[in-house]
């Protein structure tokens, strides 16, 4: 009965310096401003915080810095941005950052009543709370004034002008009711939070004495981190984030040279990209070097960015054409090879794919989307219909500051943004050619080799496997389907 009694104690943790490793604030901000505002609300944001903070520290001020990062990044921003930010973009950072101490701490009270108490605005914790802490979970934060549906940048919470941890301690008051105390309350090292006074026992997680507090591994996330958006790839601390700012001209004039350099014959373009620090790797494995020999191959690779298909082609040197569903103009403007625009119709796709096949090489990423972290979606299983053999290539690509691949920014600058990497990187990897039977009407099941070539792949980069598709990913971070509407009408139209 004690150990019933203790699993389902009630528990309150605070959020920033406890269940996260760090306790600044900024980051979750300067990403709201960013990517729900733009880089010149970040880039103000950026500005006016070191002044905001001395301030601050002048007058022995937590609500200074706190609600300038406040109204600066959500002040006009529209409900629905600022929500698909706290959705889609802060998890992984958050993620990133949390403690594995603190997680398990919390995680031993699953059953009780549990609790989150956080400086910054609820809304832009809360999902990532429900989705990884638990959906049991309650977050007792600041609250934003709505006119409109549009953010004034004002709070509306009460507590805020006594003091950023006062405020904790009013916002954890407000979430429990009248005259309730929780049994527990998580804190790191030698902190007193004022919420800690609605606590009847104070438990630290970690100490000053620790010599590195560990975040918490990826094997042991509550659930997969598949979906991400945003184009920053690090934490964007203030030093972190002047120098994104400071190198972006100079990147501009680096991705505008590398795009330039693709139309170069493929030996030129490919030493010229290694001398502004663009690395590109290419192997094969068993008969795929002889088969990437002949013409008319079929690639079916997984999808990283936009530039996949432009790349093979510079590892293959020579031309192949790429099918697409949704490219931007100016991306088909900039493409040094071939593309082709399918249309959802699964009839008319396949005849498009094989009169195409039929003249040259061909290129398909059967994902149908990119995916950031170590999974592949689900396969789909026309490549495997339209030929009798196709070749699996395994793709991966990189940069060190920015996402080359976006949903709901602007996606005809993907390839821009990956191109302004200082150092970006691709590697591409030719697996053994696989026969499908597809090409002569028999043999395997379509859907046993689309799975099969998924899987060829996925062993080859130790990504994992998944059955989740590109619908999965637009409708977790757009909440739509992601089909375009010139796409959805041709498809009718058939």
């Amino acid at each position: 009965m004690a150990s019933d009694s203790h699993r389902r104690a009630s528990v309150a943790a605070e959020m920033e310096g406890t269940l996260l490793i760090s306790g600044s604030l900024f980051p979750y901000f300067l990403l709201v401003a960013l990517e729900a505002g733009g880089p010149l609300r970040a880039a103000v944001l950026l500005a006016v915080y070191p002044l905001a903070a001395l301030l601050g520290a002048a007058f022995s001020s937590d609500d200074l810095p706190l609600l300038a990062m406040t109204f600066l990044s959500t002040a006009g921003l529209g409900l629905g941005d600022v929500a698909a930010v706290a959705r889609a973009t802060l998890p992984r950072f958050f993620l990133a950052d949390l403690r594995r101490s603190a997680f398990r701490a919390l995680a031993r009270h699953a059953g009780g009543e549990r609790y989150v108490v956080t400086r910054l605005p609820r809304l832009l914790a809360e999902p990532f709370v429900r989705e990884y802490l638990g959906a049991d979970v309650r977050v007792a934060g600041m609250e934003l004034r709505v006119v409109g549906r549009r953010f004034t940048g004002t709070v509306a919470s009460p507590g805020v002008a006594a003091g950023a941890d006062q405020s904790l301690q009013g916002a954890l008051a407000a979430v429990l009711g009248r005259d309730r105390i929780v049994d527990v309350g998580l804190c790191s090292g030698d902190r007193q939070p004022a919420f800690l006074q609605l606590c009847q026992e104070r438990r630290v997680v970690s100490t000053p004495e620790e010599a590195a507090a560990t975040p918490l591994p990826r094997s042991e996330y509550p659930r997969p981190l598949v979906f991400h958006d945003g184009r920053l790839v690090r934490r964007p601390e203030p030093l972190a984030c002047l120098a994104v700012f400071l190198w972006v001209p100079l990147g501009v004039v680096l991705s505008v040279t590398r795009l330039l350099l693709g139309f170069l014959p493929h030996g030129a373009g490919l030493l010229l990209a290694a001398a502004t620090g663009f690395r590109i790797r290419g192997g094969g494995l068993g008969g795929a070097t002889a088969a990437s020999r002949r013409r008319g191959t079929l690639f079916a690779c997984n999808h990283q960015t936009l530039m996949d298909p432009v790349i093979l082609s510079t590892v293959l040197r020579r031309k192949v054409t790429a099918v697409t569903y949704s490219l931007s103009g100016f991306s088909e403007l900039i493409a040094p090879i071939p593309t082709v625009r399918l249309t959802r119709d699964r009839g008319r796709d396949s005849r498009i794919m094989e009169s195409e096949l039929a003249c040259g090489d061909l290129v398909v990423c059967p994902e149908g989307t990119t995916c950031r972290e170590p999974y592949l979606l689900r396969f789909s299983l026309l490549f495997a219909e339209i030929a009798g053999e196709v070749t699996p290539t395994a793709v991966r690509a990189g940069g060190a500051m920015f996402h080359g691949s976006t949903v709901r920014g602007h996606k005809w600058l993907d390839s821009v943004f990956f191109l302004m990497n200082p150092a970006p990187w691709y590697e591409i990897r030719l697996l053994a050619p696989v026969a499908t039977g597809g090409g002569a009407g028999g043999g395997t099941s379509s859907r046993d080799v689309a799975n099969g070539v998924q899987r060829m792949i996925g062993d080859e980069l130790g990504f994992e496997c998944t059955g989740l598709t590109r619908r999965d990913k637009y409708r977790m971070i757009a909440g739509h389907d992601g089909v375009d509407a010139r796409s959805a009408a041709a498809a009718a139209a058939s």
